[in-house]
């Protein structure tokens, strides 16, 4: 099995917007694992969506748990979200970003702190549940992924733009 490459800015591909799942079979199950395994292997990986493998189906994943982010008050664990939506949100936050997409540099960046979400989970079951603080933004980030957008778009200015510390 063919290693999924991560897209990275100022690839065009990156910017093209994703669509909706329809299928959930056996495919879609295979590259949820695929996906899966690239975040796992990413030092500090917390999240990752399809488009940046470029699969553009609104496709993310989300996993919080092992975040030492001082904002990261609630995590509901991995998560595999389809064709997830914001349906309501509260309050801001202003969180320092980084992205396996953007690998050189990590930005602050203003954020929802509660949000509202609906999903599909793998089988196609529609679900809906609430998060907040450093979860909350990872959400948001990777649906923006979905949108055709990056985080560096949403940097609150140009000295909220830093280069990256190198993982090990």
């Amino acid at each position: 099995m063919k290693k999924l490459e991560i897209l990275t800015y100022p690839d065009e591909r990156l910017k093209i917007p994703s669509s909706e799942v329809l299928d959930f079979g056996k495919e879609l199950q295979e590259f949820i694992e695929r996906l899966r395994l690239v975040m796992v292997n990413s030092p500090a990986c917390v999240g990752i969506a399809a488009p940046q493998v470029n699969v553009h189906k609104r496709i993310i994943l989300v996993d919080t748990s092992n975040s030492k982010h001082k904002e990261n008050k609630l995590s509901h664990g991995f998560m595999v979200l389809i064709n997830p939506k914001i349906k309501r949100f509260e309050g801001e936050i202003i969180v320092r970003e980084g992205c396996l997409s953007v690998p050189d540099y990590t930005g602050n960046v203003k954020r929802h702190y509660w949000i509202e979400v609906e999903a599909m989970d793998p089988k196609g079951n529609l679900f809906v549940f609430d998060t907040e603080g450093f979860e909350a933004v990872v959400i948001q980030h990777e649906i923006d992924h979905l949108e055709g957008k990056l985080f560096i778009e949403r940097v609150l200015s140009p000295k909220d733009l830093f280069k990256r510390k190198v993982y090990r």
